[in-house]
Protein backbone atom coordinates (compact mmCIF):
# COMPACT_ATOMS: atom_id res chain seq x y z
CA UNK A 1 0.00 0.00 0.00
CA UNK A 2 1.37 3.19 -0.82
CA UNK A 3 2.38 5.88 2.06
CA UNK A 4 1.53 9.83 2.75
CA UNK A 5 2.59 12.07 4.99
CA UNK A 6 -0.70 15.01 5.57
CA UNK A 7 0.67 17.69 7.69
CA UNK A 8 -1.98 19.84 10.12
CA UNK A 9 -4.17 16.79 9.44
CA UNK A 10 -5.92 16.69 13.10
CA UNK A 11 -8.69 19.22 11.54
CA UNK A 12 -10.30 21.39 8.23
CA UNK A 13 -9.02 20.56 5.06
CA UNK A 14 -5.65 18.56 6.71
CA UNK A 15 -8.43 16.28 7.99
CA UNK A 16 -10.55 16.13 4.86
CA UNK A 17 -7.13 15.20 2.73
CA UNK A 18 -6.58 12.42 5.50
CA UNK A 19 -9.88 11.07 5.36
CA UNK A 20 -9.55 10.55 1.66
CA UNK A 21 -5.94 9.29 1.43
CA UNK A 22 -6.56 6.78 4.11
CA UNK A 23 -9.11 4.72 1.98
CA UNK A 24 -5.68 3.71 -0.26
CA UNK A 25 -3.00 4.99 1.46
CA UNK A 26 -1.17 4.26 4.79
CA UNK A 27 -1.20 7.61 6.52
CA UNK A 28 0.65 10.11 8.76
CA UNK A 29 -1.40 12.74 10.14
CA UNK A 30 0.43 15.82 12.23
CA UNK A 31 -0.88 17.65 14.90
CA UNK A 32 0.57 20.96 16.87
CA UNK A 33 -1.72 20.71 19.90
CA UNK A 34 -5.37 19.13 19.27
CA UNK A 35 -3.92 15.74 20.35
CA UNK A 36 -8.08 14.77 20.70
CA UNK A 37 -9.03 15.97 17.20
CA UNK A 38 -5.87 14.08 16.31
CA UNK A 39 -7.17 11.20 18.13
CA UNK A 40 -10.41 11.36 16.90
CA UNK A 41 -8.64 11.05 13.01
CA UNK A 42 -7.04 7.98 13.98
CA UNK A 43 -9.78 6.44 15.54
CA UNK A 44 -12.10 6.69 12.07
CA UNK A 45 -9.61 6.45 9.81
CA UNK A 46 -6.61 3.93 11.47
CA UNK A 47 -3.86 6.65 10.31
CA UNK A 48 -0.57 7.41 12.34
CA UNK A 49 -0.45 10.18 14.10
CA UNK A 50 2.49 12.73 15.42
CA UNK A 51 2.75 15.65 17.08
CA UNK A 52 5.22 18.38 15.03
CA UNK A 53 5.26 21.91 15.12
CA UNK A 54 6.12 22.41 11.48
CA UNK A 55 8.40 25.77 11.75
CA UNK A 56 10.82 23.68 14.42
CA UNK A 57 13.39 22.01 11.77
CA UNK A 58 14.28 19.44 15.20
CA UNK A 59 9.94 18.24 14.63
CA UNK A 60 10.72 18.02 10.87
CA UNK A 61 13.76 16.02 11.30
CA UNK A 62 11.93 13.54 13.81
CA UNK A 63 8.66 13.67 11.65
CA UNK A 64 10.52 12.18 8.97
CA UNK A 65 12.41 9.98 11.13
CA UNK A 66 8.97 8.70 12.56
CA UNK A 67 8.27 7.74 8.89
CA UNK A 68 11.19 6.10 7.85
CA UNK A 69 10.66 4.08 10.78
CA UNK A 70 7.02 3.17 10.01
CA UNK A 71 7.52 3.18 5.79
CA UNK A 72 9.92 1.93 3.56
CA UNK A 73 8.87 4.44 1.45
CA UNK A 74 7.16 7.83 1.19
CA UNK A 75 4.88 8.13 -1.85
CA UNK A 76 3.22 11.28 -1.04
CA UNK A 77 3.73 14.58 0.83
CA UNK A 78 0.93 16.54 1.34
CA UNK A 79 2.27 20.13 2.83
CA UNK A 80 -1.27 21.43 4.46
CA UNK A 81 -0.53 22.54 7.93
CA UNK A 82 -0.81 26.44 8.45
CA UNK A 83 -1.95 29.21 10.50
CA UNK A 84 -3.31 32.67 10.43
CA UNK A 85 -1.96 35.44 11.70
CA UNK A 86 -2.76 35.88 15.73
CA UNK A 87 -4.05 39.39 15.69
CA UNK A 88 -5.08 41.02 12.33
CA UNK A 89 -3.44 44.24 12.09
CA UNK A 90 -2.83 47.01 9.00
CA UNK A 91 0.26 46.34 7.73
CA UNK A 92 0.92 50.06 9.01
CA UNK A 93 0.87 48.51 12.37
CA UNK A 94 1.80 44.61 12.02
CA UNK A 95 4.39 43.36 14.24
CA UNK A 96 7.34 41.70 12.97
CA UNK A 97 6.97 38.37 15.74
CA UNK A 98 3.60 37.87 14.07
CA UNK A 99 5.38 38.03 10.82
CA UNK A 100 7.80 35.50 12.10
CA UNK A 101 5.53 33.18 13.30
CA UNK A 102 3.49 32.93 9.84
CA UNK A 103 6.38 33.04 8.13
CA UNK A 104 7.94 30.42 9.53
CA UNK A 105 4.87 28.03 9.98
CA UNK A 106 3.33 28.20 6.43
CA UNK A 107 6.74 28.84 4.25
CA UNK A 108 9.72 28.07 6.03
CA UNK A 109 8.15 25.30 7.51
CA UNK A 110 7.27 23.50 4.50
CA UNK A 111 9.96 24.62 2.18
CA UNK A 112 12.81 22.97 4.72
CA UNK A 113 9.76 19.34 4.90
CA UNK A 114 9.66 18.81 1.52
CA UNK A 115 13.79 19.55 1.08
CA UNK A 116 13.84 16.14 3.65
CA UNK A 117 11.13 14.37 1.61
CA UNK A 118 12.66 15.15 -1.50
CA UNK A 119 16.26 13.62 -0.57
CA UNK A 120 13.94 10.58 0.48
CA UNK A 121 11.51 10.35 -2.71
CA UNK A 122 14.73 11.24 -5.30
CA UNK A 123 16.64 7.69 -3.70
CA UNK A 124 13.48 6.26 -4.92
CA UNK A 125 12.99 7.89 -8.53
CA UNK A 126 9.58 8.49 -7.55
CA UNK A 127 7.55 10.45 -5.16
CA UNK A 128 4.98 13.40 -5.41
CA UNK A 129 4.35 16.49 -3.30
CA UNK A 130 1.58 18.91 -3.21
CA UNK A 131 1.38 22.18 -1.51
CA UNK A 132 -1.36 23.60 -0.26
CA UNK A 133 -1.60 27.19 -0.67
CA UNK A 134 -4.57 29.99 -1.17
CA UNK A 135 -6.26 32.63 -2.96
CA UNK A 136 -4.32 34.47 -0.62
CA UNK A 137 -1.46 33.93 -2.57
CA UNK A 138 -2.64 36.33 -5.54
CA UNK A 139 -5.22 38.39 -3.49
CA UNK A 140 -3.87 41.51 -1.55
CA UNK A 141 -5.79 41.77 2.43
CA UNK A 142 -3.93 44.43 3.80
CA UNK A 143 -5.15 43.49 7.39
CA UNK A 144 -3.04 39.88 7.30
CA UNK A 145 -0.12 41.09 5.00
CA UNK A 146 2.19 38.06 6.46
CA UNK A 147 -0.46 35.61 5.75
CA UNK A 148 -0.77 36.62 1.66
CA UNK A 149 3.56 36.92 2.04
CA UNK A 150 3.64 33.28 3.21
CA UNK A 151 1.40 32.13 0.72
CA UNK A 152 2.54 33.96 -2.29
CA UNK A 153 6.10 32.43 -1.12
CA UNK A 154 5.07 29.05 -0.90
CA UNK A 155 3.62 29.05 -4.64
CA UNK A 156 7.18 30.01 -5.99
CA UNK A 157 8.34 26.89 -3.78
CA UNK A 158 5.83 24.98 -6.49
CA UNK A 159 8.18 26.21 -9.18
CA UNK A 160 11.56 25.66 -7.91
CA UNK A 161 10.16 22.12 -6.20
CA UNK A 162 8.89 21.02 -9.48
CA UNK A 163 11.80 22.19 -11.73
CA UNK A 164 14.35 20.95 -9.70
CA UNK A 165 12.94 17.24 -8.65
CA UNK A 166 11.36 16.85 -12.18
CA UNK A 167 14.34 14.46 -13.29
CA UNK A 168 14.30 12.89 -10.24
CA UNK A 169 10.94 11.39 -11.28
CA UNK A 170 9.11 13.17 -8.07
CA UNK A 171 6.09 15.60 -9.53
CA UNK A 172 5.01 18.80 -7.55
CA UNK A 173 1.43 20.39 -7.44
CA UNK A 174 -0.08 23.20 -6.10
CA UNK A 175 -3.44 23.24 -4.50
CA UNK A 176 -4.69 26.81 -4.21
CA UNK A 177 -8.06 26.92 -1.76
CA UNK A 178 -10.69 29.67 -1.96
CA UNK A 179 -13.25 30.08 0.62
CA UNK A 180 -13.32 26.69 2.44
CA UNK A 181 -15.17 26.18 5.94
CA UNK A 182 -12.91 25.61 7.91
CA UNK A 183 -12.11 26.56 11.53
CA UNK A 184 -9.85 29.43 10.33
CA UNK A 185 -13.00 30.90 9.14
CA UNK A 186 -15.67 30.41 11.45
CA UNK A 187 -15.15 33.90 12.80
CA UNK A 188 -16.17 35.73 9.36
CA UNK A 189 -18.14 32.75 7.75
CA UNK A 190 -21.87 34.17 7.86
CA UNK A 191 -20.36 37.06 6.30
CA UNK A 192 -18.73 34.84 3.53
CA UNK A 193 -21.71 33.34 2.89
CA UNK A 194 -23.61 36.29 2.17
CA UNK A 195 -21.07 37.23 -0.42
CA UNK A 196 -20.96 34.46 -2.00
CA UNK A 197 -24.73 34.72 -2.34
CA UNK A 198 -24.26 37.87 -3.41
CA UNK A 199 -21.57 36.92 -6.33
CA UNK A 200 -18.15 36.88 -5.23
CA UNK A 201 -17.81 33.12 -6.52
CA UNK A 202 -18.93 32.05 -9.91
CA UNK A 203 -20.21 28.72 -7.84
CA UNK A 204 -22.32 30.05 -5.35
CA UNK A 205 -20.96 27.95 -3.08
CA UNK A 206 -18.80 27.73 -0.16
CA UNK A 207 -16.34 25.07 -0.41
CA UNK A 208 -15.57 21.85 1.81
CA UNK A 209 -12.13 20.32 3.10
CA UNK A 210 -13.53 17.47 0.62
CA UNK A 211 -13.49 19.55 -2.31
CA UNK A 212 -9.72 19.90 -1.76
CA UNK A 213 -9.19 16.51 -0.64
CA UNK A 214 -10.69 15.51 -4.05
CA UNK A 215 -8.13 17.59 -6.28
CA UNK A 216 -5.21 15.47 -4.20
CA UNK A 217 -7.20 12.29 -4.64
CA UNK A 218 -6.17 12.96 -8.56
CA UNK A 219 -2.76 14.28 -7.64
CA UNK A 220 -2.71 11.02 -5.14
CA UNK A 221 -3.68 8.64 -8.41
CA UNK A 222 -1.35 9.68 -10.88
CA UNK A 223 -4.03 11.43 -13.26
CA UNK A 224 -1.69 14.18 -13.41
CA UNK A 225 1.74 13.37 -13.60
CA UNK A 226 2.46 14.36 -16.77
CA UNK A 227 1.76 18.31 -15.26
CA UNK A 228 4.65 19.21 -12.64
CA UNK A 229 4.27 22.31 -11.25
CA UNK A 230 0.64 22.76 -11.77
CA UNK A 231 -1.28 24.58 -10.14
CA UNK A 232 -5.07 23.54 -9.30
CA UNK A 233 -7.55 26.17 -8.07
CA UNK A 234 -10.32 24.88 -5.87
CA UNK A 235 -12.07 28.21 -5.48
CA UNK A 236 -15.28 27.99 -7.21
CA UNK A 237 -14.29 30.10 -9.74
CA UNK A 238 -12.76 33.09 -7.48
CA UNK A 239 -9.57 32.97 -10.35
CA UNK A 240 -11.26 34.10 -12.70
CA UNK A 241 -11.47 37.48 -14.58
CA UNK A 242 -15.31 38.54 -16.33
CA UNK A 243 -16.42 41.98 -17.44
Amino acid sequence: MPTAIVTGASRGIGRGIAIELARTHQVIGTYRGRRDAAESLQAETGCQIFQCDISSNQDREALIAFARQKFDRLDLLVNNAGIAPRERRDILEASQEIFDEVLNTNLKGPYFLTQLAARWMAGQTEGRIVFVTSISSYTASVNRGEYCISKAGLSMAVSLWAQRLAQAGVKVFEIRPGVIRTDMIAAVEKLYDERIAAGLLPQRRMGEARDVALAVRAIADGLLDYSTGQVLNVDGGFHLRGL
